[in-house]
């Protein structure tokens, strides 16, 4: 599962290097995504790759919510063939590209939890594959699709973000159903992850933001 990640670069260096050709705008999407906060997204709009600001994650409303109730967000996904998915992953216009310079998993006692980061090797930007949405309640929505870890994560967790090479982004963005199912199933090279164990307390984030649900892996 996948809680928190980082794009410590700017808007500018994010849409060069995924080739995006529109005018690059000043978003309010912070270095650090959490669930239900804004985050940075590449998707194609008339045959054109565009850089977006959304909110990650999915609005779900569980039953026994009161009407007043805030929508929890789902952020995570953790099978495209499931049917909450399954007619998003089908069409490619609902498909995008996640920047990210690099993702973070909890590691060690409860209530005293560190962050762990991982990145890819010589990547300082990389992609997470993921599904967007328009919603009545956030607007366009984001969220990232899961996979088994490899080995270089298991000591960490035993799920891990879809990252994609750069030669895979186009694959993610077009390819067929199939194809993108077996990005999901396939295994991340383990020797292009870095991991940096850190003391960072996992819980330092701002109390502002949203609450992660336990419905965020669906």
């Amino acid at each position: 599962m996948c809680n928190l990640y980082t794009v410590r670069k700017s808007a500018a260096e994010v849409a060069a290097h995924f080739g995006v050709s529109a005018p690059v705008q000043q978003f309010n999407a912070p270095e650090e995504s959490y669930p239900g906060s804004p985050g940075l997204v590449v998707r194609e709009e008339d045959g054109a790759r565009i850089l977006q600001s959304m909110t990650w994650g999915f609005p779900l409303r569980l039953k026994g919510m009161k009407p007043e109730s805030k929508p929890k967000p789902v952020n995570n996904i953790a099978d495209v063939s499931k049917n909450m998915w399954i007619g998003l992953a089908r069409k490619p216009e609902w498909r995008c590209l996640i920047p990210l310079t690099g993702f973070a998993e909890a590691e060690g006692p409860k209530g005293s939890k560190t962050r762990t980061w991982f990145n890819v090797k010589d990547q300082p930007i990389f992609a997470w594959g993921g599904l967007w949405r328009q919603s009545a309640e956030w607007g366009d929505v984001y969220s990232g699709v899961m996979t088994d870890c490899n080995e270089a994560i298991r000591p960490v967790h035993d799920r891990m973000p879809v990252l994609l090479q750069s030669d895979e982004y186009e694959l993610w963005l077009h390819g067929s159903f199939d194809d993108i199912v077996a990005l999901q199933n396939r295994c991340f090279p383990d020797s292009l992850i870095e991991m940096s164990r850190t003391s960072e307390l996992w819980s330092k984030r701002s109390t502002t933001a949203h609450t992660l649900p336990a419905e965020s892996l669906i």
